[in-house]
């Protein structure tokens, strides 16, 4: 049966994926899918659900069980609540397994096995079942116990120790990064699974929030591995060319990327500074980054003449990347992403004052943008329905209640 939140065009149309996470890893990872189309199925504790619907900076709304943390990453998303630790929730969960084409839970190893509900146990009464777990540092090793969010993940990964500048470092990335990464890697593995023939689809998926953010950090590690040097932090500067950070203007900063060898000639015409072209300092690559200090303090004694708005246009006029710094609320108010639609809006949500408005993923589909259809599910707003499409009856449902099974 094919739930309202899906699209018949989708990509993911037609699957269905059992959303056992919490916070943002793994609600992130479900929240991929469900742009793809997907029928994601909610599956929480009764009563609280997923920890993020009290997180946010509305009050109201986090003792709603609505918190702006939950409503970020779980529109198109259905909702049914199920006590995991009771029998005849077991029961229901194994019932709603038998229907699904993936699992994804990001509790800490073992939970799931401790429940009854592991992989193992699972996969008897669904032979091609997907199972993604997301946790901390994998499913085993020496860490694999511990738990871990996302500063504890920037922290070990390496991430912090490079972000800042000598004076500041180690900071936090001013976002969960980790968590993020963790999520869009395990949404990854999960649609190159999906990518299979059905009859050959079926295995365990073992997500390291560690080592996902690791990962991204190519170049970094490579410097490291392959020429031995240890990766420090620069602040805004970029480690492999120069002029390439940010700069001051008259009004701030702006970010210059002059990467290329004509890049950095485009910058100095741009700047009516020609004579640095030749200048033995600054003419090759590798002279530029050891004479960084001395070329920045040039650039910015012409930079600050304009604003970073003025200096872009010059700049880019000039085929030289730069770009100014925005605000979050300057980003969401540029008229290109305005132009992009990359904000989703629902209405009409009770409880809720206004309308919500959230960040999409940022892919386009044939010059469409993927969107979902629903808005972020209440608490247990979908059990009933979710239960009569296993065949329960009002009768059998009110039971449940009453035992406090849902």
């Amino acid at each position: 049966m094919q739930s309202k939140n899906e699209k018949s065009n989708a990509p993911l149309s037609g699957v269905r994926v059992l959303d056992l996470t919490n916070v943002l890893a793994g609600p992130f990872c479900c929240h991929q899918l469900a742009h793809m189309g997907a029928d994601i199925i909610k599956v929480e504790v009764p009563n609280s659900g997923d920890l993020a619907r009290q997180l946010g900076a509305d009050p109201v709304l986090n003792k709603n069980l609505m918190g702006i943390s939950f409503l970020a990453q779980n529109t198109g998303k259905r909702s049914i609540t199920i006590n995991l630790k009771s029998t005849c929730g077991k029961k229901l969960f194994k019932e709603l397994v038998k229907t699904a084409d993936v699992v994804v839970e990001n509790f800490r190893p073992g939970v799931m096995e401790r429940l009854g509900l592991g992989f193992e146990t699972l996969k008897k009464d669904n032979k091609t079942l997907i199972y993604c777990a997301i946790s901390g540092f994998g499913q085993n090793g020496p860490l694999s116990g511990l738990p871990a969010y996302d500063q504890i993940i920037q922290g070990m990964s390496g991430v912090m120790s490079i972000t800042g500048n000598a004076d500041n470092a180690p900071l936090r990335v001013g976002y969960p990064i980790a968590d993020t990464v963790g999520g869009i890697t395990a949404a990854f593995a999960v649609s190159a699974s999906l990518a299979k023939p059905k009859n050959d689809r079926g295995g365990f998926i073992d997500v390291s929030m560690l080592e996902a953010v690791m990962s991204t950090m190519g170049w970094v590690v490579s410097n490291y591995l392959v020429a031995g040097k240890v990766p420090m932090p620069i602040g805004n500067d970029n480690f492999t060319a120069s002029p390439s950070g940010s700069f001051r203007t008259s009004d701030g900063l702006i970010n210059i990327a002059a990467n290329k060898q004509e890049q950095f000639e485009a910058v100095c015409h741009s700047t009516g500074l020609p004579e640095l072209i030749t200048d033995e300092r600054f003419s090759e690559r590798q002279t530029r980054l050891k004479n960084r200090s001395a070329l920045t303090e040039i650039l910015e004694k012409v930079l600050v003449s304009k604003t970073s708005a003025e200096w872009q246009n010059i700049l880019n006029e000039h085929g030289v990347p730069a770009g100014c710094i925005w605000s979050v609320p300057e980003a969401l108010e540029n008229p290109h992403v305005v132009n992009r639609d990359v904000i989703g809006k629902f209405t009409n949500i009770p409880g809720m004052e206004g309308d919500l408005e959230v960040i999409r993923p940022g892919i386009m589909l044939d010059g469409e943008r993927i969107a979902t259809n629903e808005p972020p599910p209440f608490l247990g707003e979908h059990t009933d329905e979710i239960l009569r499409e296993l065949g329960y009856t009002t009768e059998q449902v009110k039971l449940f209640k009453q035992e406090n099974t849902i």
